[in-house]
């Protein structure tokens, strides 16, 4: 049998310290035994540098390239972080569902559940028969955390999310990963940054003293300037992220030097233009963006006294833009009510979610995070579509 690129093979030999520049141990091959061939003429990888284009076009194969093998170490890596941090600091791992009856970001882009039962068929022009009313799949946990929050105090979840977003940009998927932790007695919102903050830290700390090899791979190869943003991201030398409020941002960009698409007005929302100025001109480093709009915010947001703002934050960082949103929630049931009424939500639909208010609430906070944008800021890559397995976009659900 022909060893060719692709094969999978079971190599007997010594392992010795090497000689060469490249790497410190090689192996001395004593018996080579081939036991999954591989046909070079119609194999699709070769010893060759694949655009990540190609590679796309085989979700199936791609990980066995030496930049999307270290992805996945570095994906390994980063959940193990998360889950090391919060359970060192006495946070609850919980499962929230999947199917969900509401849309937790009020924005629209949810996926619809269906059966392909005779039945569910015959019932579809009457409604959604299976559960009896209309069924997503999960845009966030938050709300089904802020309950389980009111038994364990300090909870967070790690689960896959799911938007039905046309946009084919780098930054959008229609299934990824999320990272979601509440807690509850929080009523400081610079409480809520710090624990951001010490989160993304911790974890960067980790990626970096365990995977230096990859690391370097994508620091010599994707980004040569990503040792100084991990830098920043770990708070190396005592470094710590900047904290601004969204009035003080937007009266920044309007004094950039710089001639924006969509020009920057208060009461609008961050493009990902903005963010990135911010991040990586203004700051020139991690940013906290505090007390924006309550117009353009979620429902469930603490406003601000005397201020039409919410207590929320956006974590904006070099390369990526947004990387975390997260705030202080309404604890009061009347206020909470009137926001939905006010953003067209009609509480009878979130009864459950008000009982939390009625029945003993404590004033809560929480986040959310993109694992896949994360791995965009400590690896350099330009899409997250190189930093999940096997992506789901528009047009794309391959194998």
């Amino acid at each position: 049998q022909r060893l060719a690129t692709g094969c999978a093979v079971q190599v007997q030999g010594q392992l010795v310290h090497s000689l060469g520049k490249k790497q410190t141990l090689e192996l001395h091959a004593q018996h080579v035994e081939i036991v999954g061939a591989c046909n070079p003429e119609s194999y699709p990888l070769q010893k060759k540098r694949h655009t990540f284009e190609f590679l796309r076009e085989w979700p199936h194969l791609r990980s066995r390239t030496r930049t999307l093998g270290a992805v996945l170490r570095m994906r390994n890596e980063t959940l193990q972080g998360f889950h090391q941090f919060f359970q060192e600091n006495d946070f609850l791992q919980v499962s929230t569902p999947i199917l969900t009856s509401h849309d937790c970001e009020g924005g629209g882009e949810v996926f619809s559940v269906v059966t392909d039962a005779p039945q569910a068929a015959a019932d579809k022009a009457a409604g959604d028969a299976f559960f009896g009313r209309s069924v997503y799949l999960t845009v966030s946990g938050q709300l089904q955390l802020e309950a389980l929050a009111a038994s364990a105090s300090r909870v967070y979840t790690l689960s896959p999310t799911f938007r039905a977003e046309p946009s084919q940009t780098s930054r959008h998927l229609a299934e990824f990963w999320m990272l979601e932790a509440e807690a509850t007695f929080v009523s400081d919102l610079d409480k809520l940054l710090d624990l951001s903050e010490a989160c993304i830290n911790s974890v960067t700390r980790r990626l970096c003293e365990r995977l230096p090899d990859d690391v370097a791979l994508f620091s010599r190869w994707i980004e040569p300037n990503l040792p100084a943003r991990l830098a920043a991201l770990a708070g190396d030398n005592g470094s710590s992220f900047a904290r601004m409020t969204y009035t003080e941002a937007v009266e920044a960009l309007q004094r950039a030097p710089v001639t924006f698409e969509h020009r920057p007005e208060w009461g609008a929302n961050l493009q990902s233009e903005h963010e990135r100025y911010l991040a990586e001109q203004h700051c020139q480093r991690p940013v906290f963006v505090t007390d924006y709009p309550a117009a353009i915010k979620a429902f469930y947001m603490l406003a601000n006294p005397s201020s039409n703002t919410v207590a929320c934050t956006d974590l904006l960082v070099p390369g990526v833009g947004e990387l975390i949103g997260g705030s202080l929630r309404e604890s009061s049931e009347d206020r909470l009510r009137a926001r939905m009424v006010a953003a067209g939500i009609d509480p009878a639909t979130h009864a459950w979610y008000l009982d939390l208010r009625r029945f003993g609430g404590a004033p809560s906070g929480g986040f959310g995070l993109g694992i896949e944008r994360y791995l965009l800021a400590v690896t350099g890559m330009a899409s997250v579509k190189e930093l999940i397995p096997m992506p789901r976009l528009a047009g794309q659900c391959d194998c």
